[in-house]
């Protein structure tokens, strides 16, 4: 797992590579991975957007931005958590995701660019 805070907003990260729906002959590895945002701070926020910068060893890297998560723009109030799970296609079977939330401090409006911290996506057939 892979922890970043930003503006006493916790991301935490945690990967699973998904043998059972990949098939390596083919070049198709998957992963999900499952995020935890925690609002550390003292003012109540939203997640409007996101941006994700994917890179795959055997490809060069791809940007995907979009509103929200998984279809939904999650408010916390301080001390709240929302937590959700995605996933993600390689063809390498290697590579790395990072990127960032963009949050709206709803008291003020004030918009917050919340870093999602870097991790790996390893097939478990490259593992050691």
């Amino acid at each position: 797992m892979v922890t970043a805070i930003t503006e006493g907003i916790k991301v935490s990260v945690e990967v699973t590579y998904q043998a059972e729906f990949s098939s390596p002959h083919q070049h198709h590895y998957v992963f999900t991975y499952k995020v935890t945002i925690e609002n550390h701070g003292t003012s109540t926020i939203q997640l409007l957007k996101r941006k994700w910068e994917i890179s795959d060893a055997g490809e060069t890297q791809k940007v995907v931005e979009g509103d929200g998560v998984v279809g939904q723009q999650p408010i916390l109030e301080p001390g709240g958590k929302h937590q959700y799970i995605s996933g993600c296609n390689l063809r390498s079977g290697m590579g790395k995701m990072k990127g960032y939330y963009y949050m709206e401090r709803l008291i003020d409006g004030k918009m917050l660019s919340v870093m999602i911290p870097e991790f790996q996506l390893i097939a478990d057939i490259f593992a050691n």
